[in-house]
């Protein structure tokens, strides 16, 4: 049980560290920097739908031969739908962008900064979540080992991504106490995403290799639709892929290793 719920606790750990590097760091992030970062998480994030996700979600369906690829599509196809929805649905805005995205709203900049990463954090805890739900039934193949590497992978991406979302406040004149408060709220979401799901999947065991999927879709939409583009956004610049690529590896390491 303590193991459990330290994998539950690791993301939002390392989100939370992140944050703390506005105490450390100087008042603004470089541009480079902030695009190395989030290249890293991306690459992450991708690793960790592959390997983590859709591999072990089609593996369960080994016995439908080569129909099983079926429950991951579809599965994916609905996280893709859910983050479509959530993106127009929840007020929030992107770092280097002036305009909001989501439904009109009279939040300020800082809150719809914070809740732009919670959106990010939301896939990522339903991935630990239903991974999490996957180990505890004890008949779907997946491992402590690859649970504890997923887990400590969204860790090590999330570190980059609490520090993406303090530091950017902190430039913009909010006080380190805030701005690190405000970066641990962003990842709040995710222990709180991992137990509705862990949950969920305890009740529909059945469907596990959807939910899954459903995971991976989500963190591909957020990878797609927001993380690479800000690796590209300004002065052109080949450090978002060169980190893409490190951050992915990093994430293949460890389910290699630990899986």
């Amino acid at each position: 049980m303590e193991n459990l719920l330290a994998e539950v606790l690791l993301p939002f750990l390392g989100t939370s560290l992140g944050a703390g590097c506005v105490f450390f760091l100087r008042r603004e992030m470089n541009p480079l920097v902030q695009r190395a970062l989030t290249g890293f998480a991306a690459g992450v994030m991708v690793a960790a739908s592959v390997w983590s996700l859709l591999l072990p979600a089609m593996e369960q369906q080994a016995d439908m031969g080569r129909w099983a690829f079926l429950p991951a599509v579809i599965g994916f196809w609905l996280g893709i739908l859910f983050l479509l929805v959530l993106d127009r649905t929840v007020p929030h805005l992107h770092q280097n962008s002036s305009r909001p995205e989501g439904p009109p709203t009279r939040l300020n900049r800082t809150g719809m900064l914070v809740l732009a990463v919670a959106l990010h954090n939301i896939p990522e805890g339903m991935a630990v979540g239903v991974v999490l739900a996957g180990w505890m039934s004890g008949d779907s193949g997946i491992t402590t080992a690859g649970t504890l590497a997923l887990s400590l992978g969204i860790a090590i991406q999330n570190f980059p991504e609490g520090a993406v979302i303090s530091m950017p406040l902190r430039a913009e004149g909010v006080g380190k106490g805030r701005a690190f408060l405000y970066g641990v709220l962003s990842g709040v979401v995710e222990p709180l995403a991992a137990v509705l799901t862990m949950l969920m999947a305890g009740l529909l065991l059945p469907a596990l290799p959807y939910l899954l999927s459903f995971a991976a879709g989500a963190m591909i939409y957020v990878v797609v639709e927001e993380l690479i583009p800000e690796t590209s956004a300004g002065e052109h610049s080949n450090l978002g892929t060169l980190f893409f690529a490190a951050g992915f590896t990093v994430m293949l390491a460890l389910d290699a290793a630990l899986g």
